[in-house]
């Protein structure tokens, strides 16, 4: 038996012995429900004509393809005090004509996300586009005087990422990433029990993902009238219609995502970057092996994988596409897992026990709608800003770039965003937009 086999069947029976937790302990969460309630207090009771929210969506999905996150990110803000839908935006018309319907009549219906950013009235965006157009889509909201929701995996290469943030530090829009792990309770005991060392030094991170899709070669069809395939592909390199390229299955295409690594790996690897206290920087170091597809058009993201980057004092963080997904985390006294159904730990008192007043606490967030909202009002920084959504995302692009390289090890600085004398990796930070698009 290899001495990875026994490591590996050593944490199974050390997680076997652990308690878990279906959600967090009672004192954290009378804790999180008494900060709501302070700040629920703090929200006007009737919101004045001139303090309402109007909101629009780029992007809202619908039934064809059942891929719609805008539009549920929509819904969930308009279901808020003082937030109105007043115009959405897709470029398949059963899509947007079916979210204009959901919002009312007096909801209007756009083809082209620049028409609808003319308007004065609309204070802030969703965007829920796939990930090629949200750096595109993002830029332009911001230079129009909009505040933005914009969904993860915030960008499609690591420049987008760089030219949001500054953008953003320009025009001063509030900006929230979805990623909504943040504004979990189990997933900030987590970060807050790492960041107090109730586990120790940290010496190694998994942040498990699923599976990518293997599929193809697929046919090429004619192109749904309803559907404005150019305005869809973008800035994305022109190929003819392919449905599995759209809707529901964009992400495991190179083209307009990053498969696994970017869909599940923006979610846990961004609560790596907050657990570990590194939200404005990220790895030294990435090495990975896996497979990638070579089926003529077919998907081409990796999909079985394994990505080992190395954090500052040696930190080893490990995206694995095996295991229980979630993240966990393992020091020297101790681990924990966290996940959306459930937070454990190796002994109770890393969960159980309360923080005391010299302890580090978290941003609180326990709604990332409703945080955005709050934050557009009183312009303070949401729990996810660009420059935390584009670090996280940065870490999984480094992964992707070093599986497409083969698995070769590259070095990473992270306070210069580049590959450190490399400049085969650094070409792959950036991509070029088909005309007329330009990025920023």
């Amino acid at each position: 038996m290899s001495e990875q086999e026994i490591s590996r069947r050593d944490l199974l029976a050390r997680s076997l012995a652990g308690v878990a937790l279906a959600s967090v302990p009672e004192w954290y969460a009378k804790r999180a429900e008494a900060a709501e309630r302070e700040r629920e207090a703090g929200r006007p009771k009737k919101v004045a004509a001139n303090d309402q929210i109007n909101i629009a969506c780029i992007g809202t999905g619908g039934s064809r393809g059942g891929f719609r996150q805008g539009l549920g990110d929509t819904r969930h803000l308009a279901s808020k005090k003082g937030v109105k839908v007043v115009a959405v935006c897709d470029v398949d018309k059963l899509h947007r004509d079916e979210a204009a319907k959901s919002f009312g009549a007096d909801c209007t219906p756009y083809a082209d996300f620049r028409e609808l950013l003319q308007r004065k009235d609309i204070d802030a965006v969703v965007i829920g586009t796939p990930d090629h157009w949200h750096a595109a889509t993002a830029i332009a909201s911001m230079k129009a005087g909009k505040d933005v929701y914009c969904e993860k995996p915030l960008t499609l290469f690591v420049d987008e990422g760089i030219a949001i943030v500054n953008t953003q530090r320009k025009t001063k829009r509030v900006f929230q990433v979805g990623s909504q792990q943040r504004s979990d309770k189990r997933f900030r005991l987590a970060c807050e029990a790492v960041r107090n060392g109730r586990i120790g030094r940290v010496q190694r991170v998994e942040a498990r993902l699923p599976n990518g899709s293997k599929g193809g070669p697929f046919q090429v069809r004619p192109v749904p009238a309803e559907l404005d395939w150019d305005m869809w592909l973008g800035p994305a390199p022109w190929t003819e219609y392919i449905p599995e390229r759209t809707h529901g299955s964009f992400r495991h295409w190179y083209e307009y995502s990053g498969g696994m690594m970017t869909d599940w790996g923006a979610h846990h690897l961004d609560i790596v970057q907050w657990g570990l206290g590194m939200d404005g920087s990220g790895p030294v170091r990435v090495e990975s092996q896996g497979v990638l597809p070579a089926n003529a058009r077919g998907y081409n993201t990796a999909v079985d994988f394994e990505v080992t980057y190395t954090y500052p004092e040696n930190i080893k963080v490990i995206a694995m596409s095996q295991g229980e997904n979630g993240v966990r985390f393992e020091g020297d006294r101790g681990w924990i897992f966290v996940s959306r159904g459930k937070i454990e730990a190796s002994d109770p008192a890393i969960l159980s026990e309360e923080f005391s007043a010299g302890d580090t606490r978290l941003y609180e967030s326990n709604d990332h709608g409703q945080n955005f909202l709050d934050c557009v009002r009183s312009r303070k920084d949401p729990i996810c800003t660009a420059e935390v959504g584009h670090r996280s995302v940065t870490v999984c692009h480094l992964g992707n770039i070093s599986l497409r390289m083969g698995g070769r090890t590259l070095e990473w600085d992270p306070r210069e965003q580049l590959f450190v004398r490399d400049d085969e990796a650094n070409k792959l930070l950036a991509r070029p937009y088909r005309g007329p698009w330009k990025l920023g």
